[in-house]
């Protein structure tokens, strides 16, 4: 009965706690102050500390995005990617993918690899998917060192290159990335 009681207080105090940290970005956010305007975007987005809206989180993300906020311009392009919030349009989600990803947001530089090496949004570019999936795999994204591999060993966008695919298959897999370890296995055994 006491764990109950100690449970029940921690979490009173949690949502407590959230509720005015959603309070303080709102009010800051309405004055203005980007990164309080991202963060809100965020609580709307996950529903941390206020009902989950994403309709709210796109408002609030493109006034962060609009004043050059990298996360928000990433989290707005990933809402148009998945239409959540907004009618889901590919192009959009390039937009501000793409600014996101040129100031160096790695999640972003591996989303807009993604959607050059699938036609999403953009014109089918295995350069261009390449292009930005070593901008991230250099930054450690293991993903992106997967992809990157799988651009070397297959010739997609780069020469085809069995040692730099096997290079880079291998640094994912020292990140934990299953796929590139059974990849590796598969090499190995070639």
């Amino acid at each position: 009965m006491k764990k109950i009681f100690i449970f029940t207080i921690t979490v009173f105090l949690l949502a407590s706690s959230c509720n005015r940290t959603v309070k303080k970005y709102r009010l800051n956010a309405e004055r203005g102050d980007v990164a309080a305007q991202s963060h809100l975007g965020r609580c709307y987005y996950y529903g941390e500390g206020i009902k989950k809206n994403y309709a709210q989180a796109v408002f609030w993300f493109n006034k962060a995005a609009e004043q050059g906020d990298t996360t928000a311009q990433f989290c707005l392009g990933e809402c148009y990617y998945f239409g959540f919030g907004v009618e889901k349009d590919y192009e959009q989600a390039v937009y501000w993918i793409h600014k996101a990803a040129e100031r160096g947001d790695t999640d972003a530089q591996f989303n807009l690899g993604n959607c050059y090496h699938l036609g999403h949004g953009v014109e089918q570019d295995f350069e261009q998917a390449a292009f930005w999936y070593r901008k991230a795999a250099e930054q450690g994204d293991v993903h992106a060192q997967k992809n990157l591999g799988v651009c070397y060993y297959e010739g997609k966008g780069v020469q085809k290159d069995y040692a730099k695919a096997k290079e880079w298959f291998t640094k994912a897999a020292m990140q934990g990335n299953e796929e590139a370890k059974e990849i590796l296995k598969v090499l190995l055994k070639a």
